[in-house]
């Protein structure tokens, strides 16, 4: 009987028919090399695409600095906000391979309408002396197919994360080891691409053309979604456990109809189906928790003990629960659904103190290549280097870092901590955010000497390159990689790990919509900034010559409140109660 019961997965994964996925035939490292492959194309046409695109609409749309800049964030941020939508229906309905076959589609026709307004008579800007007078209509094309790439983009990012962690069994601790590996390694294909796209692809655009530049990346998508169907016969499923939404309202609905209700100290009398799996489709049961290590006095307002105790009501039986034959779900819960929503509730301190470093990594893709475009490119006598191509050292600290981190620095501070994965979660996002402050600090202090030059040398009103090398960049994108290492890596094991089984798309939703709030914060410090800076006749701090601006101000303003950020989130990390589950 022991062989036969390890015969099959323990976490309620399914094969591609519904049945109990079998251990030797699915998942674990057979399978990822489909979904690796599928992300490093996808990354490559995103980042093939997103890279250059603030130069895109300065040159071809004819945008101001500010305004490129906020629009490269709202959009930005827009492709990370919509991963809710592919997620819900992911976790609700669809299951997570059938939104990421379906969105792919949405993400391939976005991709082509944009190579399109890039390349085709009377759609492409009209250009004269390089300067370009797009139409109404030329420009909404452009901005039409970029949001259909981010709602494509919606449907595959939450998802493809999540459902390559589906292929490693939570209840074998062999293949839960190498969990820990596949996010680390999934982070270095995304990381691939985005070399190939920082380097290759932005070349294209600026000395070939846009065209060109941005066909590559629709073509790299078609490869994604070939290599990702290649690998059906291979995958593990999570069912869909029907609308998350609903059951969290159910709690809250329930948990106020019994506010008068006592919920008893043995908390095995709360109810919960005497089946061996959950109540919810896919979905292994949660143990009940007290929630977090600090005393009352010290949990923060609504996040505290008793208000989360509150939510147990809801799994209190009553003695009309008792009379009636059948259980509604909107008076009596069971207790993982209740945890379903304490395990959400816990996770959104972490996930908010994700939004500042979002925006630090946000200006690799905006100021970083503005304060790059008055540099000096050139690499010997004839070749120039583009300032968004600069972002290829961040790639490259990325790809560095991985299988350090993977490799040496895990199995070192495994040894000295005891813990399985080295450091926790949380102590590994918050050395990322440690880095990002420096990362900010690396970048003001190079404006600072940048700005040093242009009034030693009277260059204020320069329109070639200053006499200082590009690669003076280097560090402060060097630092972001090291970065994103510890804490965009952290976050994505981390949200999936301590997401319920039915939500797990929702909650690695959550942690993109940092990048999506960063984006948008970045695009409300931008305004702000240049609202009050511009008063009264000044050029402001982002002035569109950058030579008379002040962006080192906003740099060191980024820096304090990543500083702010870190400690608060020490304080965070240390309530922080992991959630139990119980295999099937």
């Amino acid at each position: 009987m022991e062989v036969v019961e390890d015969k099959h997965t323990k976490d309620g994964t399914t094969d591609l028919k519904g049945n109990p996925a079998i251990k030797k035939e699915t998942g674990t490292w057979k399978a990822c090399p489909y979904i690796l492959a599928n992300e490093c194309c996808e990354r490559l046409a995103y980042y093939g695409m997103s890279s250059n695109i603030v130069n895109y609409m300065k040159d071809r749309l004819n945008q101001a600095n500010a305004v490129a800049v906020n629009n490269v964030t709202n959009w930005s941020g827009t492709c990370y906000a919509t991963p809710l939508l592919g997620a819900f229906l992911a976790d609700a309905y669809l299951g997570r391979y059938c939104t990421i076959a379906t969105f792919m589609i949405i993400y391939i026709i976005g991709l082509i309408l944009l190579t399109l307004a890039a390349s085709v008579k009377g759609i492409e800007p009209v250009c004269h002396n390089g300067v370009c007078n797009p139409t109404s209509a030329q420009s909404t094309v452009v901005f039409v197919a970029l949001y259909l790439i981010a709602l494509g983009t919606g449907g595959i990012k939450p998802c493809v994360s999540s459902f390559g962690a589906d292929q490693f069994d939570d209840s074998d601790e062999s293949e839960k080891k190498s969990k820990t590996s596949f996010f680390n390694w999934f982070y270095f294909s995304i990381n691939i691409g985005a070399m190939i796209a920082a380097s290759v692809l932005v070349w294209i655009q600026i000395n070939v053309g846009w065209g060109l530049g941005f066909g590559i990346p629709a073509v790299a998508m078609a490869i994604a979604v070939v290599s990702f169907f290649l690998g059906t016969p291979l995958y593990r499923h999570q069912k869909p456990g029907g609308s998350p939404i609903t059951r969290i309202v159910q709690v809250f609905v329930a948990s106020l109809r019994k506010s008068g209700a006592k919920v008893p100290d043995d908390k095995s009398l709360l109810y919960e189906v005497s089946d061996k799996e959950s109540a919810i489709e896919g979905s292994r049961k949660l143990e009940h928790t007290e929630q977090f290590n600090l005393t009352d006095d010290h949990s923060v307002g609504c996040l505290n003990l008793k208000c989360l105790r509150f939510f147990d009501k809801a799994a209190v039986q009553t003695q009309d629960d008792l009379i009636d034959s059948t259980v509604n779900s909107w008076k009596l819960c069971t207790v993982t659904q209740v945890e379903e929503l304490k395990s959400l509730v816990r996770l959104l301190p972490i996930w908010a103190s994700g939004i500042i470093f979002s925006t630090v990594y946000g200006q690799m893709s905006t100021m970083f290549v503005l304060q790059g475009d008055t540099m000096d490119p050139h690499i010997g006598p004839n070749f120039k280097i583009p300032a968004a191509s600069l972002s290829i050292f961040d790639t490259i600290s990325v790809i560095i870092w991985v299988p350090i981190y993977d490799r040496i620095i895990v199995p070192v501070a495994r040894r000295i901590t005891g813990n399985e994965r080295g450091f926790t979660q949380l102590t590994r996002m918050g050395i990322g955010l440690i880095i990002s402050i420096f990362s900010m600090v690396a970048a003001g202090i190079l404006e600072v000497i940048r700005l040093q030059m242009v009034a030693r040398l009277n260059l204020y009103d320069q329109e070639g390159y200053l006499p200082m090398t590009i690669f003076w960049q280097v560090p402060q994108y060097f630092l972001v990689g090291a970065a994103e290492v510890f804490t965009f890596i952290g976050q994505l094991e981390f949200f999936y790990d301590q997401a319920p089984d039915a939500m797990r798309s929702m909650c690695s939703a959550l942690s993109l919509t940092t990048v999506a709030l960063g984006n948008y914060l970045s695009t409300f410090l931008v305004t702000v900034v240049t609202n009050i800076t511009t008063r009264n006749g000044q050029l402001g701090w982002i002035a569109d010559n950058l030579n008379k601006g002040h962006l080192d101000y906003f740099y060191w303003l980024l820096a304090i409140l990543s500083l702010v950020n870190f400690l608060v989130y020490l304080l965070i990390a240390k309530w922080y109660t992991y959630k139990k589950t119980t295999d099937f």
